[in-house]
C-alpha cells in the first residue's frame, strides 16, 4: 500500500478525485483517503503546512495503515538558477535547515544524536519516480538532489543563497525533511517529490500563485503513473 502525502489541499485534491472505492478514517485530526489509485491501493492524506503537521501525519499514516512506502508530493522553491518553475526535483536525501545546535558545536543541520546526517530516500522509489515523470511530463526537466525544509516560507535571494551554500539544497519547503525524519524512524522508505513553483531569486511571493496550480498538475501527473507502476 502506497502512502501519499501532501501539505495543502491544492496537492492533494486530484488524487482523491482519482480514487476509487474510497474510505475515510480521522486519524490526528486529519482524513486518511483509503482505496485505488491508477491500479494501485492507496491512502492519500492532506498533512497541513509545517514541519510539525507533516511529522504527525506520517505517524499516524504508518500507525493506522500498513504503507510499504511514504511518498511527499507537493510544491518548492528552487534554490538553483537552471532549475525552472515547473520543474520537477526528487530528493536524494532531506535535511531540516532551521535545526541549529551551533551552541553545543553542531554544523547547522544536525539533529543531535542521531545517527545520521541527512535521511536519505529510496533509490528504488526515485527511479521509478524519474522513469514516470518523464513519460507524462516530456516537457520539463527533473533533476535529483537534497531536499532542505523549514518553517519559514523562503522568498529572499539571500537566504536561498544561505540555504545553497551551506547544504547544497535544490529547492526548499517545509515539510519533506518531517516526513522523512518520521519514515526513517519507522523504517519506512520514503521519497519527497517536489514540483518547483518559484525561481531561486526574490520572485517568490510574485510567482507563487501564478505557478502553483502549474506545479501541482505535474506532481499529479508524476504520481498517478507512479501508483500505476507500483500496483
Amino acid at each position: 500500500m502506497l502512502g501519499i502525502i501532501g501539505a495543502m489541499d491544492t496537492e492533494v485534491a486530484k488524487l482523491k478525485e482519482m480514487m476509487e472505492d474510497v474510505k475515510i478514517t480521522k486519524a490526528a485530526s486529519m482524513e486518511f483517503y483509503e482505496g485505488k489509485l491508477n491500479g494501485a491501493q492507496a491512502v492519500v492524506v492532506r498533512a497541513g503546512v509545517g514541519k510539525v503537521n507533516a511529522a504527525c501525519c506520517t505517524q499516524a499514516l504508518i500507525d493506522h495503515f500498513p504503507v510499504s512506502c511514504v511518498i511527499n508530493t507537493g510544491i518548492a522553491g528552487s534554490l538553483r538558477a537552471e532549475i525552472d518553475i515547473g520543474d520537477v526535483v526528487l530528493a536524494t536525501d532531506a535535511i531540516e535547515h532551521d535545526m541549529d545546535v551551533a551552541g553545543l558545536g553542531y554544523a547547522p543541520g544536525i539533529i543531535p544524536d542521531m545517527d545520521v546526517e541527512s535521511f536519505a530516500a529510496d533509490a528504488k522509489l526515485r527511479e521509478i519516480a524519474k522513469e514516470s515523470c518523464e513519460k507524462v511530463n516530456p516537457d520539463i526537466h527533473v533533476y535529483e538532489g537534497r531536499v532542505v525544509t523549514g518553517d519559514e516560507f523562503v522568498s529572499s535571494r539571500e537566504k536561498k543563497a544561505w540555504l545553497t551554500e551551506t547544504f547544497g539544497g535544490y529547492c526548499t519547503e517545509m515539510e519533506g525533511a518531517a516526513i522523512a525524519h518520521a519514515a526513517y524512524l519507522n523504517q519506512i522508505p520514503f521519497l519527497i517529490v517536489r514540483a518547483i513553483s518559484d525561481k531561486a531569486d526574490d520572485s517568490a511571493q510574485m510567482d507563487y500563485p501564478t505557478f502553483e496550480a502549474k506545479a501541482i498538475e505535474h506532481s499529479v501527473r508524476l504520481i498517478v503513473e507512479m501508483a500505476g507502476r507500483l500496483a
